[in-house]
Protein backbone atom coordinates (compact mmCIF):
# COMPACT_ATOMS: atom_id res chain seq x y z
CA UNK A 1 0.00 0.00 0.00
CA UNK A 2 1.27 3.24 -1.23
CA UNK A 3 0.07 6.87 0.78
CA UNK A 4 2.20 9.53 1.95
CA UNK A 5 3.91 9.98 5.32
CA UNK A 6 1.62 12.58 7.40
CA UNK A 7 4.76 14.21 8.86
CA UNK A 8 6.75 14.67 5.69
CA UNK A 9 4.65 14.32 2.74
CA UNK A 10 7.18 11.33 1.11
CA UNK A 11 5.89 8.56 -0.44
CA UNK A 12 5.50 5.48 1.92
CA UNK A 13 5.08 1.73 1.16
CA UNK A 14 3.57 -0.31 3.54
CA UNK A 15 4.48 -3.77 2.85
CA UNK A 16 1.83 -6.70 3.84
CA UNK A 17 3.57 -9.94 3.47
CA UNK A 18 1.28 -13.22 3.70
CA UNK A 19 3.33 -16.50 5.08
CA UNK A 20 1.64 -18.76 2.73
CA UNK A 21 4.07 -21.29 3.03
CA UNK A 22 3.55 -21.56 6.93
CA UNK A 23 -0.15 -21.44 6.51
CA UNK A 24 0.20 -24.52 3.65
CA UNK A 25 2.66 -25.97 5.93
CA UNK A 26 0.08 -26.11 8.99
CA UNK A 27 -2.82 -27.19 6.64
CA UNK A 28 -1.00 -29.92 5.93
CA UNK A 29 -1.35 -28.91 1.82
CA UNK A 30 2.67 -29.55 1.68
CA UNK A 31 5.39 -31.10 3.23
CA UNK A 32 8.13 -29.71 5.67
CA UNK A 33 10.47 -30.16 2.23
CA UNK A 34 8.53 -28.14 0.20
CA UNK A 35 8.37 -25.24 2.84
CA UNK A 36 12.21 -25.61 3.38
CA UNK A 37 12.40 -25.16 -0.46
CA UNK A 38 10.37 -22.21 -0.99
CA UNK A 39 12.36 -20.76 2.27
CA UNK A 40 15.68 -21.29 0.34
CA UNK A 41 14.41 -19.81 -2.72
CA UNK A 42 12.98 -16.85 -0.42
CA UNK A 43 16.28 -16.31 0.77
CA UNK A 44 18.15 -16.54 -2.18
CA UNK A 45 15.38 -14.15 -3.78
CA UNK A 46 16.07 -11.29 -1.16
CA UNK A 47 19.97 -11.23 -1.69
CA UNK A 48 19.70 -11.08 -4.85
CA UNK A 49 17.95 -7.74 -4.43
CA UNK A 50 15.38 -8.72 -6.41
CA UNK A 51 12.11 -7.21 -5.02
CA UNK A 52 10.95 -4.72 -5.84
CA UNK A 53 11.80 -2.17 -3.14
CA UNK A 54 15.04 -0.60 -3.94
CA UNK A 55 17.47 1.08 -1.45
CA UNK A 56 18.99 4.49 -2.47
CA UNK A 57 21.74 4.14 -4.81
CA UNK A 58 25.48 4.27 -2.72
CA UNK A 59 26.43 7.01 -5.40
CA UNK A 60 24.76 9.77 -4.36
CA UNK A 61 26.10 8.60 -0.34
CA UNK A 62 30.03 10.35 0.24
CA UNK A 63 32.31 7.25 -0.06
CA UNK A 64 29.90 4.83 -1.79
CA UNK A 65 31.44 3.10 -4.45
CA UNK A 66 28.51 3.12 -6.33
CA UNK A 67 28.74 -0.72 -7.28
CA UNK A 68 25.19 -2.16 -8.53
CA UNK A 69 25.92 -5.61 -7.32
CA UNK A 70 27.71 -7.48 -4.41
CA UNK A 71 29.48 -10.68 -5.37
CA UNK A 72 26.96 -12.78 -2.92
CA UNK A 73 24.12 -10.80 -5.14
CA UNK A 74 25.48 -12.14 -8.37
CA UNK A 75 25.77 -16.14 -7.03
CA UNK A 76 22.18 -15.66 -5.41
CA UNK A 77 20.77 -14.30 -8.87
CA UNK A 78 22.25 -17.06 -10.43
CA UNK A 79 20.68 -19.63 -7.77
CA UNK A 80 17.24 -18.00 -8.56
CA UNK A 81 17.91 -18.23 -12.18
CA UNK A 82 18.89 -21.75 -11.93
CA UNK A 83 15.82 -22.57 -9.81
CA UNK A 84 13.40 -20.99 -12.43
CA UNK A 85 14.63 -22.63 -14.82
CA UNK A 86 14.19 -26.16 -12.93
CA UNK A 87 10.29 -24.67 -13.23
CA UNK A 88 9.84 -24.09 -16.57
CA UNK A 89 11.40 -20.57 -16.93
CA UNK A 90 10.03 -17.34 -15.97
CA UNK A 91 7.10 -17.33 -18.51
CA UNK A 92 6.09 -20.78 -16.98
CA UNK A 93 2.80 -20.87 -14.54
CA UNK A 94 5.18 -22.92 -12.21
CA UNK A 95 8.24 -20.19 -12.23
CA UNK A 96 5.37 -17.17 -12.46
CA UNK A 97 3.71 -18.18 -9.35
CA UNK A 98 7.01 -18.88 -7.23
CA UNK A 99 8.60 -15.42 -8.67
CA UNK A 100 5.68 -13.89 -7.14
CA UNK A 101 3.80 -15.62 -4.35
CA UNK A 102 7.44 -16.95 -2.83
CA UNK A 103 10.04 -14.21 -3.68
CA UNK A 104 7.67 -11.43 -3.97
CA UNK A 105 5.57 -12.77 -1.20
CA UNK A 106 2.30 -11.75 -2.76
CA UNK A 107 -0.71 -14.60 -1.53
CA UNK A 108 -1.82 -16.40 -3.89
CA UNK A 109 -5.05 -15.21 -4.58
CA UNK A 110 -3.02 -11.82 -4.80
CA UNK A 111 -1.56 -13.45 -7.95
CA UNK A 112 -4.17 -15.56 -9.25
CA UNK A 113 -6.43 -12.76 -9.88
CA UNK A 114 -3.72 -9.95 -10.46
CA UNK A 115 -0.56 -11.81 -12.38
CA UNK A 116 -2.47 -14.82 -13.45
CA UNK A 117 -0.27 -16.87 -16.00
CA UNK A 118 -0.03 -15.66 -19.37
CA UNK A 119 -1.72 -12.25 -18.68
CA UNK A 120 -5.27 -14.48 -17.85
CA UNK A 121 -5.85 -14.92 -14.09
CA UNK A 122 -6.83 -18.60 -12.52
CA UNK A 123 -8.85 -19.80 -9.66
CA UNK A 124 -7.51 -19.95 -6.36
CA UNK A 125 -7.31 -23.64 -6.15
CA UNK A 126 -5.55 -23.84 -9.40
CA UNK A 127 -2.84 -20.99 -8.12
CA UNK A 128 -2.72 -23.24 -5.01
CA UNK A 129 -2.11 -26.50 -7.63
CA UNK A 130 0.55 -25.19 -9.31
CA UNK A 131 2.50 -23.37 -6.34
CA UNK A 132 2.39 -26.75 -5.00
CA UNK A 133 3.80 -28.71 -7.88
CA UNK A 134 6.24 -25.96 -7.85
CA UNK A 135 7.33 -26.14 -4.21
CA UNK A 136 8.01 -30.05 -5.17
CA UNK A 137 10.28 -29.22 -7.86
CA UNK A 138 11.87 -26.99 -5.80
CA UNK A 139 12.16 -29.14 -2.78
CA UNK A 140 13.72 -31.82 -5.68
CA UNK A 141 16.66 -29.16 -6.89
CA UNK A 142 18.05 -27.79 -4.17
CA UNK A 143 18.62 -32.12 -2.64
CA UNK A 144 15.70 -31.68 0.18
CA UNK A 145 13.29 -34.54 -1.44
CA UNK A 146 14.65 -37.88 -3.40
CA UNK A 147 13.49 -37.73 -7.00
CA UNK A 148 10.65 -39.82 -7.29
CA UNK A 149 8.91 -38.45 -3.84
CA UNK A 150 8.14 -35.21 -6.19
Amino acid sequence: MREADPETGLPVVHRRTVDTLGQMLANGTITQEMHDAGAVFRRQFRVAALDQLRAMSLIRIPGGSGDSLTDRQVAAREQVAHAMMALGGFDSAAGSCVWHVVGLEHSVREWAQRQGWGGRSVGHAQAQGMLVAALGVLAVVYGLAPRQAA
